[in-house]
């Protein structure tokens, strides 16, 4: 390598370092020490999809559970369940997209345990979803001015409702959730999760036709 070229490298290195030195020094500045930093949309977001993805893995497991503890009615809510949190975990992916930003999650291992129990862990969770977590990520959402979140995340919560009601219907009457017959619907435009009925002809979340419906049984 030639003295000049030595020379020009070093140059750049330097340039290089200052600039990095600089953005350090404003983002130190932008978040005062010891100071906590503010939760974005977009961190609510990544909430949102790695906590839809772990509910998805969840429910498939417990499914198989009470398939195998003689729950059949259960296990097909709970496939019901499991596929409406995939669609949720999908749409959040999808706002992520729209800010540039890749998805991620790391699904853990579920915790299976009785059926009963499995049914008491899915209503505490999506009663938490329905009243706590879901409101303040549509308020944040909101304030953000960020159209396509608050819409992901108000989808998800109106579903998680259905799932409260159904998870307290299943629970309140175990026994009976033991023989095949129960059929349960998911709009697959916004995961909207119900009992079969003729008298459902559209979604009442997103209105989505009768057609756009999955039915587990």
């Amino acid at each position: 390598m030639t003295k000049l070229r030595m020379i020009s490298v070093m140059c750049s290195i330097v340039a290089l370092s200052v600039g990095l030195a600089h953005e350090v020094r404003a983002a130190d500045a932008a978040v005062p020490a010891g100071a906590t930093p503010a939760i974005t949309t977009l961190d609510n977001l990544q909430a949102a999809y790695q906590g839809e993805s772990n509910a998805k893995a969840r429910y498939e497991a417990f499914a198989v559970k009470a398939d195998e503890e003689g729950y059949k009615s259960v296990a097909a809510l709970f496939r019901a369940a499991a596929h409406s949190e995939g669609i949720h975990a999908n749409k959040h992916g999808a706002a992520l997209k729209e800010l540039g930003v890749a998805s991620q999650a790391t699904v853990e291992k579920p915790v299976v345990k009785s059926t009963q129990d499995n049914l008491e862990a899915a209503l505490g969770g999506e009663t938490a979803e329905k009243t706590s977590m879901y409101p303040a990520f549509i308020k944040q959402a909101e304030a953000d001015k960020n159209l396509g979140a608050a819409r992901s995340f108000k989808g998800a919560m109106a579903s998680e409702a259905g799932h409260v009601l159904l998870f307290k219907e299943a629970l309140g009457n175990l026994n009976e959730w033991k023989a095949a017959g129960q059929e349960f619907i998911v709009c697959q435009i916004c995961g909207y999760t119900a009992k079969n009925t003729a008298t459902l002809q559209k979604c009442p979340v997103c209105a989505a036709p009768r057609l756009k419906f999955d039915i587990f049984k």
